[in-house]
C-alpha cells in the first residue's frame, strides 16, 4: 500500500446575476416614529448573510447606526419584487436596490431635519451615530429620532424610499446573436492537495489554498465564513454526496443526514484564503459577492489533484474510492504525475 500525494489547481470566472429580462430587484425603506428604519424585501436570506449586508448598506447610505436598521424579508406577496436568491446576485442586485431606496429616504429625512433646524438640507450631514448636524457647527444638531417624530407628527411627511436595480438589457450582435449575460464577474483560483491510497482508492484532503476576487468585502468576516463553508460544500460534492444507487427510487436510500454521506470534522483540512478587493463600478460600495463561486473551483481542483497523485482522470462525480480504485487497476497501477 502506498499513499500518493498530488496537487491540483482550478480557476473560475463567475458571472454575477443574469441579464434575462433585466434581472430586477426592488426594496422599500421607511422609518418609524422612534427613528428606526425597516428595509422591506422579497429577497430571501439562505444563510449567506444577505440580511446583514443589506442592513449595512442601508445604514451606511442613510448615515445612521447599523443597529437602527431592521431587515424584513417577508414574502413575494407583501414585499417588493425580486427575481430570487440565485446566481450569486444578492449583494449586487439587492444591495443596489436597497442603496437606491435608502438614498431616497435619506433625502426626505434631511429635508425634515432642515425644516426643524431652519437651514438648507444641503448644509446638513449625518454623523453615523444617530444625529444630523449643520456642517461646521456640530452643536446645531438633531437626532434622527426627533426628526422622525417631527416628520410624522408635525410636518406630515413619511420618511421612506423606493429603490429598484435593473440591469440594462444586453445589446445583441446582429450577425451572431451573441449577448452579454452579466455586467460584472467575480474570479477565483484554488489549489487542492490530496493523498490517494492506491490500495483502497480513498482520497484524503491535505490542504487548500485559494484566492477570491469579489469586489469589495462589505463584511469581511461573513465573506470568510462563506468562503470556508462553500469550499467544504465543494469537497462534499467532489468526494461524498450522491443519491446513487437509489436514484430515481429513494425508498431504500439514506433516511437522514446521519446516513447520507458527507465530510465530518475529521475530514476537514487547513484552508488558507486570500480575499482580493477590486471594487465593481456598478456594485453597491463596489461589492459583487462570493455566492456559488465558493464551491465551484474545488471540484475540478480535487479532480486535478487526484490525477496528479495517481494518474487517473475521473470526470464522474462524486469521486468515490471505488471509482478511483477501478481506474488505478484499469491502467495497471498508480502513475504519479510530475509536481510543479
Amino acid at each position: 500500500m502506498t499513499r500518493h500525494r498530488g496537487r491540483g489547481i482550478a480557476s473560475v470566472n463567475y458571472p454575477i446575476g443574469m441579464n434575462l429580462g433585466g434581472d430586477p430587484s426592488q426594496a422599500l425603506v421607511h422609518s418609524n416614529p422612534s427613528g428606526k428604519f425597516t428595509v422591506a424585501l422579497s429577497s430571501i436570506d439562505l444563510g449567506q448573510g444577505m440580511k446583514s449586508v443589506t442592513r449595512q448598506i442601508c445604514a451606511e447610505t442613510l448615515g445612521v447606526p447599523v443597529e437602527d436598521v431592521y431587515v424584513d424579508t417577508a414574502d413575494s406577496d407583501t414585499g417588493p419584487h425580486c427575481m430570487g436568491s440565485f446566481a450569486s446576485r444578492g449583494t449586487h442586485r439587492v444591495g443596489n436596490a436597497v442603496m437606491a431606496a435608502a438614498r431616497e429616504a435619506r433625502g426626505v429625512m434631511m429635508e425634515a431635519a432642515a425644516e426643524e433646524l431652519e437651514v438648507n438640507a444641503a448644509d446638513l450631514e449625518t454623523d453615523g451615530r444617530g444625529n444630523i448636524h449643520v456642517k461646521g457647527a456640530p452643536h446645531r444638531s438633531i437626532s434622527t429620532k426627533d426628526v422622525a417624530i417631527a416628520a410624522q407628527f408635525k410636518q406630515g411627511k413619511t420618511i421612506s424610499g423606493r429603490g429598484i436595480f435593473l440591469v440594462p438589457l444586453s445589446d445583441v450582435d446582429p450577425e451572431t446573436g451573441e449577448m452579454s449575460p452579466a455586467t460584472c464577474y467575480a474570479h477565483a483560483c484554488l489549489v487542492a492537495e490530496v493523498e490517494v491510497d492506491d490500495e483502497t482508492g480513498e482520497v484524503d484532503m491535505v490542504r487548500m489554498d485559494s484566492a477570491y476576487e469579489l469586489g469589495r468585502a462589505l463584511n469581511p468576516r461573513l465573506v470568510e465564513q462563506q468562503l470556508v463553508g462553500g469550499a467544504w460544500m465543494g469537497v462534499s460534492h467532489a468526494l461524498y454526496e450522491t443519491p446513487e444507487p437509489y436514484y430515481p427510487d429513494p425508498v431504500h436510500g439514506p433516511r437522514d443526514f446521519v446516513e447520507y454521506l458527507m465530510p465530518g470534522p475529521a475530514d476537514i483540512c487547513p484552508h488558507d484564503i486570500a480575499v482580493l478587493e477590486r471594487p465593481a463600478p456598478d456594485g453597491p460600495f463596489g461589492a459583487k459577492g462570493p455566492g456559488e463561486m465558493c464551491a465551484n473551483p474545488v471540484l475540478p481542483a480535487i479532480a486535478n489533484a487526484i490525477f496528479n497523485a495517481v494518474g487517473v482522470r475521473i470526470d464522474d462525480l462524486p469521486i468515490t474510492p471505488e471509482k478511483v480504485l477501478r481506474a488505478i487497476r484499469a491502467q495497471g497501477g498508480a502513475r504519479p504525475q510530475p509536481r510543479r
